[in-house]
């Protein structure tokens, strides 16, 4: 008896790894909406405000590409270039939601108005996010000339939040202050761009050391 075997899906072909990691993609979701709700039991909730924070959106995100990447290897769908962009970006912005708040933002709600929920969103799912790209090769090598897309969400977002700052006064996170100094807001926002690019070269590089298939 022989064991057909799709190329390149590996280990996350696996019912077991689909499992997993549909499982952890739930409990993302459960830590978003446990902090809503939280949040939402001591008052009334701006969702544009909850929902305008960088974690949460990129902890839903993260768990959306997640799951249907799951559900795709499972099924013995071949990565395409288009959903292996969207895991890799995906994962680059949970890398550098974990790095600022564990480096700038510690004790600062973000979102997560939980002790259970802040860890699952600010530590566990970026860790779970980069293992799994590093551990499952279920996607193609990302092309190079790709890699400045990784800013557009990024910089989409930040002039939102600036703008919001400047008009209505919300920030969700301190070093985006108008308040501060624009100069000082400036300085910070470089930093966190150098992270988003490390942390994409990063991606970038080991799509190239633990290669999946190539796109046909």
């Amino acid at each position: 008896m022989s064991t057909t075997t799709t190329p390149g899906l590996g280990l996350a072909a696996n019912p077991v790894a689909g499992v997993i990691r549909i499982a952890f993609a739930a409990l993302s979701l459960a830590a978003v909406i446990g902090s809503f709700t939280h949040s939402a039991a001591s008052g009334p909730v701006n969702p544009f405000n909850f929902f305008g924070y960088f974690t949460i959106q990129n902890n839903l995100l993260m768990a959306v590409v997640l799951a249907i990447v799951a559900l795709r290897s499972l099924r013995g769908r071949a990565p395409s270039l288009g959903w292996s962009l969207a895991r890799g970006f995906a994962v680059s912005y949970i890398a550098v939601v974990g790095l600022v708040y564990n480096t700038l933002l510690v004790g600062v709600d973000g979102g997560a108005s939980l002790p259970w929920t802040n860890f699952v969103m600010h530590v566990l799912f970026p860790i779970i996010g980069v293992l799994d790209w590093i551990i499952f090769t279920d996607r193609v090598t990302l092309p190079w000339r790709t890699f400045w897309w990784v800013l557009i969400y990024p910089a989409v977002w930040t002039i939102v939040i600036l703008i919001r700052g400047a008009t209505d006064g919300w920030v969700p996170y301190p070093f985006l202050n108008p308040a501060n100094g624009y100069g000082v807001v400036a300085l910070y926002c470089l930093g966190v761009v150098v992270a988003f690019l490390a942390s994409a070269a990063m991606i970038y590089w080991i799509s190239r050391i633990r290669p999946g298939i190539d796109q046909r």
